[in-house]
């Protein structure tokens, strides 16, 4: 990326580091774990669609409905409609742009739609995660909440050692690797559109990223909450221009996802042959990009659900469920058709040459740029549109990896190691070749999801109770408000104090202060 490198220099020497790493991961990840996954997720998935009888579906206008009301009664802490933008900062990242032109090359089409089933059964998924992660959440004694998979893996499970497996993971992926991805993204777009060098976009990414991550969660909370919903409309908009542009291919391209889908496409992966083979390309690019998009099952969005104050935890499930919703019906299929539409993406010669966020970049200004002034305004827009995304999605994994740590080290610990981690990432991914890391990215989330959904598995009663109690308030005509004790719903009691009262919000100072320290100080 950076034309200064010599041979023989830190950034070569690491550039066939990355080679290394990723030819293995890819030999690993690509025929063992990733089969694995995509039973465990889509089985997960079918299996709390049916027990929760479609609710995805049943319930999406209810869902709607939830999040227009949702930006009110925080009471001092986060709202429901905050957690839902940081977990939407999080999930709309350049993964939605890069990440699914990448699926598009190497798996065809029909990754597509692949994409699509993950986020249908998705659904139901991160609603079960989400409503655990409620359930099962702790006080951080300022009027705020934390909670996530390892809270509810050691709560829920009786497992502290899990659950630090899980958080290492999570830190890893969130605090590192996916931090890399962000600032290369946007370093390489603003490289191969501007000319603009990688070490400067470095520069500008740590400073914007300062201030915010040592300001801590709730600065990030109201930044989300703003420009989270502004940016994925824009995007959702920009590619309904280029549809409504070229709507004569609209059957073609629908036809080439549904073919696609099965290797029966006019579009083969040049790194596969025949039928069989695009059909596993697509199918397993599909639902890896898929899961890094809308994270439905890896265990990342529950720990921005655990945050908001809500007066029942079904509340909050509905609202992360319609992040998946946002996420790859709208944001991701917009990426996909505007790769579709511009002619002609299947040509191997110019996909080639161009990664993820410059497919995707061309692919706009083809479509929509025309000649002349339009075209650089078009590409300045895609611009500002990827440093929105990327930026957005650097501040949420920062939450998601401070919620972990805070769970391994306590909250008396100083997170300041970690925000140097995450600062030193975003300017690291800037200027470094990154092979590897999609592979280490793919790799680290396919064992956090493993983890994860193997824990919601054995929780998922807690959540469908939760799920039946707040049906049965609605059909009683009251607001739901949820409380743990004696509540015939439930499978039974909780291991925590935040919902023994209706709503969680009325426990006493001593009950608070409980609450407020780590699990294992708190034995």
């Amino acid at each position: 990326m950076d034309d200064s490198a010599k041979p023989g220099s830190f950034y070569d020497s690491f550039t066939k580091i990355n080679e290394s790493i990723s030819g293995f991961l890819d030999n690993v990840y690509g025929h063992s774990i990733v089969w694995v996954l995509i039973v465990l997720l889509l089985g997960a998935g079918v299996i709390f669609t049916i027990r929760s009888r479609f609710m995805q579906i049943r319930m999406f206008p209810h869902m709607v409905k939830v999040i227009l009301g949702s930006r009110d009664g925080a009471k001092g802490g986060i709202s429901s409609f905050q957690a839902f933008a940081i977990g939407l900062a999080d999930r709309v990242g350049t993964g939605s742009i890069a990440g699914v032109a990448l699926a598009v090359v190497a798996g065809g089409p029909g990754a597509v739609f692949w994409m699509w089933v993950v986020a249908a059964v998705g659904m139901v998924t991160a609603f079960i995660e989400a409503t655990l992660a409620q359930l099962y959440k702790v006080r951080n004694g300022d009027g705020t909440f934390r909670g996530g998979p390892a809270y509810y893996i050691q709560r829920g499970l009786g497992s502290r050692g899990w659950g630090i497996v899980f958080a290492i993971l999570l830190i890893f992926a969130y605090g590192f690797s996916f931090e890399m991805i962000q600032s290369n993204s946007i370093s390489q777009l603003a490289h191969t559109s501007f000319g603009i060098p990688p070490w400067a976009s470095a520069l500008v990414l740590i400073l914007m990223t300062l201030p915010l991550v040592l300001g801590g969660v709730k600065p990030i909370a109201r930044f989300s909450e703003l420009l989270a919903p502004a940016m994925a409309l824009l995007y959702v908009l920009m590619g309904i221009m280029v549809m409504a542009l070229n709507y004569q291919r609209i059957p073609s391209v629908f036809s080439e996802i549904f073919a696609g889908a099965f290797g029966q496409g006019t579009y083969v992966p040049p790194a596969v042959a025949g039928a069989t083979g695009a059909f596993v390309a697509a199918i397993t690019t599909g639902i890896k990009r898929g899961l890094f998009t809308n994270e439905a099952g890896m265990g990342s969005a529950p720990n921005a659900a655990a945050t908001a104050t809500v007066s029942h935890p079904v509340t909050q499930g509905m609202v992360q469920s319609l992040g998946v919703f946002v996420d790859t019906m709208l944001v991701c299929t917009s990426t996909g058709f505007i790769i579709l539409m511009s002619e002609p993406f299947w040509n191997p010669d110019r996909s080639a040459d161009l990664d993820g966020t410059a497919l995707t970049s061309t692919s706009l200004v083809t479509s929509l740029g025309g000649a002349g002034h339009v075209e650089g305004i078009v590409a300045i827009l895609v611009m500002a549109m990827m440093i929105c995304f990327g930026y957005s999605t650097i501040l949420g994994n920062y939450t998601y990896a401070e919620t972990n740590y805070r769970f391994i080290v306590g909250l008396k610990r100083s997170t300041l190691p970690l925000k140097i981690l995450v600062i030193f990432a975003t300017a690291l991914g800037a200027v470094l070749p990154l092979v590897a890391v999609w592979s280490i990215a793919d790799w680290a989330t396919a064992l956090m999801t493993i983890v994860n959904l193997v824990a919601i598995l054995l929780l998922g009663k807690w959540a469908l109770g939760a799920l039946r109690d707040y049906q049965a308030q609605l059909k009683e005509g009251k607001i739901p408000e949820f409380q743990s004790l004696d509540n015939p719903h439930m499978p039974g009691e909780l291991p925590t104090s935040v919902w023994h009262v209706k709503g969680g919000h009325e426990e006493s100072w001593a009950e608070m202060e409980a609450e407020s320290h780590d699990l294992n100080e708190a034995k």
